[in-house]
């Protein structure tokens, strides 16, 4: 007798097609059967050794955050609710081109320290691995929920060039090359950029179009985090098309927002831009989480210059009047390619997190007030705070747009990803929110995008760019990462006062066939595994 019985739930398979009422029959971590109306019809009714009720609850795929940061949560949070209890099944991780995989002791400590903001200092992690494939070994040994791999290229070229800015000499571009391609026989599924971070920023397009053409040879996708969300936010995006157009190699825009006030009512031009490569054959698919601000570092709004040579540099240049006073021209007055080419402005700028809890009273405060608290210029606030905490410090950055949140979500290409940061006393809620939040919010309250929809930009659209054959819908066969959630409550409970509170609405998940969210709460399960890439 099979495992496990779901009774008569309302069926949105993850198509976009109609729902359907059904009874499903998991067994073994996977789908065996459906039964289409089956109480309506009077036929024989399947039997398991579980039976669930699943009247009035929507039964969809498990979602798929196309855009996480949960590199070392993974390993350090077994109970993981932060993603489980939204009904996420799968993230995509290795973002943003830093990450710990692959690395050397150098580049280890350095990354270590550069993304301490996303992750934490990793001091509670065991650091066994080198390589991508032993760290997808190490996620092999029992997770929340499962995550697949990007090669982060700024680690790379950190690892063959080091932290400089300058062009990669051709025996450097060759070990960029074989590194990348070892990545992605060891079942990376892409890799990713982060031309607003060091040292990734400092690749020129001919080098990214080289490693491009690597990932594309085996069936992998490039996942950038572009050069501007700001000032140059469209020639950035044509950037990115052109050179994977280049390469060969399909395209996924990461947290493909339209943001600060030279972007307001822009994302139409965006989507047109998308149009347009599409028509002509581009392969492109992008990912948005549902909230206006962002969220990163304090340490990443400063000019790319400051940053060369890796974080002790940044540091030391911070520590030195004259340097930090060039630092503070390129942030306020030009405009820093750290803070995509606009101004900074410290009223928009809230610090969310910092290292050392001694720091504290920062946050839930934006530079602005902290510097008016303390009598002196926001500059000079900023500057202590990166130099006392280590450039540890996590923001978020209010500059988004309602309308372009919209629009672009509406995108037939369009994924979703939460970019959630689970460090800091304060984070942005998206961490916690994101998947409830598309389906209360937007789907529910709004009408943005109709239940079927929403959940195939959540499930099926995102499985296809991750090139899953057996993932994004509720077919037979098909690996039983499932979610049930009430279409009349399902809510974030996060927002940006008390962003770590769960979602409502979402009592029971499962991946691969187990429970992780069982009557609303966590259970012990750890049924997530490493999702390595299918061969092309």
């Amino acid at each position: 007798m099979e495992e496990l019985v779901i009774r008569d739930a309302d069926v949105v398979d993850g198509s976009g097609a109609d729902s359907y009422r059904a009874d499903v029959v998991v067994d073994g971590g996977r789908i065996v059967s459906i039964v289409k109306e089956a109480a309506a019809a009077g036929c024989h009714r399947p039997k398991a050794r579980r039976e669930l009720d699943a009247e009035g609850l929507v039964l969809s795929p498990g979602f798929v955050d196309m855009h996480a940061h949960s590199d070392l949560a993974l390993l350090r949070d077994p109970d993981h609710s932060a993603k489980a209890a939204q009904g996420v099944t799968l993230e995509v991780i290795g973002q943003d081109g830093l990450s710990y995989a692959p690395v050397d002791d150098r580049t280890l400590g350095e990354v270590r320290r550069a993304i301490a903001g996303w992750n934490g200092s990793g001091d509670d992690i065991d650091f066994a691995w080198r390589t991508v494939g032993e760290y997808l070994d190490r996620l092999d040994r029992g997770i929340a929920v499962n995550a697949a791999y990007l090669i982060p290229q700024g680690t790379v070229r950190a690892l063959a060039v080091g932290w400089e800015d300058r062009e990669a000499a051709p025996q450097e571009l060759d070990r960029m090359r074989q590194v990348v391609a070892e990545g992605m026989e060891q079942g990376a599924v892409g890799m990713s950029s982060g031309l607003t971070y060091t040292p990734g920023m400092y690749a020129q397009d001919a080098e990214l179009t080289e490693l491009c053409r690597v990932v594309a040879s085996y069936g992998g996708y490039y996942c950038p985090h572009h050069r501007s969300y700001g000032a140059g936010a469209l020639e950035a995006y044509r950037e990115m098309v052109a050179l994977t157009r280049e390469a060969g190699c399909p395209l996924h825009l990461a947290h493909a927002t339209m943001n600060f006030d030279v972007n307001e009512g822009r994302a139409p031009e965006l989507l047109a831009l998308l149009d347009e490569a599409l028509a002509a054959g581009a392969d492109i698919s992008l990912d948005t989480y549902p909230y206006t601000p962002g969220c990163t570092t304090l340490a990443a709004m400063l000019p790319s210059w400051a940053s060369e040579g890796g974080p002790e540099r940044v540091v030391e240049r911070l520590a030195d009047e004259e340097t930090a006073d060039r630092i503070r021209h390129d942030l306020e007055v030009t405009g820093s390619d750290g803070c995509h080419g606009v101004p900074v402005e410290w009223d928009t700028i809230e610090i969310s997190g910092v290292g050392d809890p001694a720091l504290a009273d920062y946050v839930g405060r934006t530079v602005q007030e902290s510097a008016d608290r303390r009598g002196e210029a926001p500059w000079v606030t900023a500057r202590g705070l990166l130099l006392a905490d280590r450039l540890a410090p996590t923001i978020l950055q209010h500059v988004g747009y309602e309308e372009n949140v919209r629009a672009i979500m509406r995108h037939r290409v369009h994924t979703g990803g939460s970019d959630g940061i689970l460090q800091g006393a304060k984070p942005h809620p998206r961490a916690y929110g994101t998947f409830p939040h598309y389906l209360g919010h937007y789907v529910r309250e709004l009408g943005v995008l109709s239940l079927q929809e929403c959940v195939a930009h959540l499930t099926s659209h995102p499985a296809a760019r991750l090139r899953l054959p057996d993932r994004g819908l509720v077919r037979e066969r098909y690996v039983a990462d499932l979610v049930l959630f009430d279409p009349a409550t399902v809510a974030a409970g996060a927002g940006f006062a008390e962003p770590r509170v769960l979602p409502t609405g979402i009592p029971y998940v499962l991946v691969d066939g187990r429970f992780v969210i069982e009557d609303g709460r966590r259970t012990d399960a750890l049924a997530g595994r490493a999702v390595r890439r299918t061969p092309a």
